[in-house]
């Protein structure tokens, strides 16, 4: 903690506001590429179980042009879903919902668990988001939200490389799988956190980005705000 004066505040302001401002233009920059990025069709039939019964992938816009996936990590085998997820999860009200269709955007949540496990944690935690189940299909699997027991030994990606991180088995991944009720390590690393964004274009529906948990997308709504403060 620095103790000063409003001059000596104002200064130091406004050299920040020169690294704010850089900084944003590189956020714009970053923005412009991702919208550039290459839309990939999606060519499968996928289906998931829902509260309201099964639906489609193109039901899953509910008539909007964009949809917005939030990968909620709840395994197969767990008793609850993931704590870190579950905080993103409580941000997503009723009105961030409204603002969004308002805009042509569908958000849903989307987990690997059994329908019936989705709706006694979404009843739990008392959500109003939707939440569907991909447990009965390849979705989660095709795009890299979710992973096969004989695969995990080969898989690497930007933040760890799993075999490694079930041969080590740190102390953190230990007490996740007690903290979630996964019945053995293979189970705390079967399912991924994470964002997709899909938009239809005439009968087509694309998927042009996806958001993995080395990025800090995916981080907590309100850690945004944290970020403002003297102390986390």
């Amino acid at each position: 903690m620095k103790i000063g004066t409003e001059q000596e505040w104002q200064a130091a302001r406004k050299e920040l506001l020169a690294a704010e401002r850089e900084l944003e233009e590189q956020a714009q920059g970053v923005e412009k590429q991702r919208r550039e990025l290459p839309w990939v069709p999606v060519e499968k039939e996928y289906g998931f179980a829902t509260e309201n019964g099964h639906k489609s992938f193109v039901e899953l816009f509910e008539g909007r042009s964009q949809l917005l996936i939030y990968h909620l990590m709840f395994g197969e085998d767990w008793q609850v879903a993931c704590p870190g997820c579950s905080s993103v999860a409580d941000g997503l009200s009723e009105g961030i919902l409204r603002h969004l269709n308002d805009r042509d955007v569908t958000l849903s949540c989307m987990s690997q668990a059994p329908v019936k496990n989705v709706i006694a944690e979404k009843e739990r935690h008392r959500w109003t988001v939707p939440w569907v189940s991909a447990h009965e299909g390849e979705f989660l699997f095709d795009y890299e939200f979710a992973f096969r027991r004989e695969e995990m030994s080969h898989i690497v990606r930007e933040e760890y490389d799993m075999g490694q991180l079930l041969r080590e088995a740190p102390q953190w991944l230990r007490d996740y799988r007690e903290e979630v009720g996964a019945p053995d390590l293979e189970s705390a690393v079967s399912v991924s956190a994470g964002w997709s964004v899909f938009a239809m274009r005439g009968s087509t529906a694309y998927n042009t980005y996806r958001v993995y948990p080395h990025s800090r997308i995916i981080a907590p709504l309100f850690s945004v705000l944290l970020e403002l403060l003297p102390r986390k």
